[in-house]
């Protein structure tokens, strides 16, 4: 095939289909970039043989009890037999294991069922700077949307499982299913303001701020999932909080001690127990 022909056409057969068809047909036509993504993508949806890690797709996109904080939570009801046709894997990550690596082609979102990540990028010595911290609901991997590569590698923080969205198809749907576009929207609007608060905290808060800052942005965002939002368990280590808020580890632990003896959390290990969320919440505010 020659890989110079642009606009290839491919059409890729999801069986019960329901976007951009005339009665009776079953089959999606995709408009690809090139020849060789078109044939690249066109086999990874029409092969029969199971991934490494999926699973079944027992749990549609109505029955996930995630859908509300995914990019499905913005389709109606009625388009969502439709928009089930962008995910084409379910996979198990075990901890430990990388989703994606920086550098890696972008081809899919992915929306994370159970589990925790963080991504992180290396600088030219090896050295790790995280990034941010993902759980139940949100979504990986938009920093490849740019430059068509991801920037960040994702790592599981614990067994967790993720849905792989086809980028490819999310744009062709979108055509058909105008909320899937205002939802992925959505979803980068808040990865930019999520941006801006990591620079304001990076850039002009102390120690104790940006820690205050750490848990009450844990407490909503568990709050959020139907968990509580006093008791919950830190997956990520001591050190990866220190990268993520630009900390040395003494200080983390010297923070935590803090909070503990002025009665503002308790913490074991890693179970932590806000027993004053006011209080850190003026912490936060003033620095005190």
């Amino acid at each position: 095939m020659n890989g110079n022909v642009r606009g290839t056409r491919r059409s890729v057969a999801l069986t019960g289909a329901q976007i951009g068809r005339q009665p009776g047909a079953n089959v999606v036509t995709v408009m690809f970039a090139d020849a060789r993504a078109a044939q690249a993508e066109t086999h990874l949806l029409q092969r029969r043989e199971p991934l490494t890690g999926v699973r079944t797709r027992e749990i549609t996109c109505a029955k996930c009890n995630l859908r509300e904080s995914c990019l499905s939570g913005c389709v109606p009801a009625e388009d969502l037999e439709q928009v089930e046709n962008i995910v084409y894997a379910r996979r198990r990550i075990r901890r430990g294991e990388r989703l994606f690596n920086a550098g890696d082609r972008f081809t899919c979102i992915y929306a994370i069922r159970g589990g925790f990540f963080k991504t992180s990028i290396a600088d030219s010595a090896g050295r790790e700077q995280v990034t941010g911290f993902f759980m139940g609901g949100e979504l990986l991997g938009l920093d490849g949307l740019g430059s068509g590569h991801y920037t960040n590698s994702a790592t599981a923080l614990e067994d967790s499982h993720v849905c792989a969205m086809s980028y490819s198809m999310i744009k062709e749907i979108a055509q058909y299913v105008p909320s899937l576009q205002r939802g992925l929207h959505s979803v980068l609007a808040r990865e930019i303001v999520r941006g801006h608060g990591l620079m304001l905290l990076l850039g002009s808060m102390s120690a104790r701020q940006r820690m205050a800052a750490f848990l009450i942005n844990l407490s909503k965002r568990y709050l959020r999932r139907g968990y509580s939002r006093s008791d919950f368990l830190l997956r990520m280590t001591r050190d990866e909080i220190g990268s993520y808020l630009g900390l040395k580890l003494e200080t983390v632990s010297r923070v935590f001690s803090t909070f503990h003896k002025d009665g503002l959390i308790d913490i074991q290990q890693k179970q932590v127990s806000i027993a004053d969320m006011e209080g850190l919440e003026r912490v936060f505010a003033q620095g005190v």
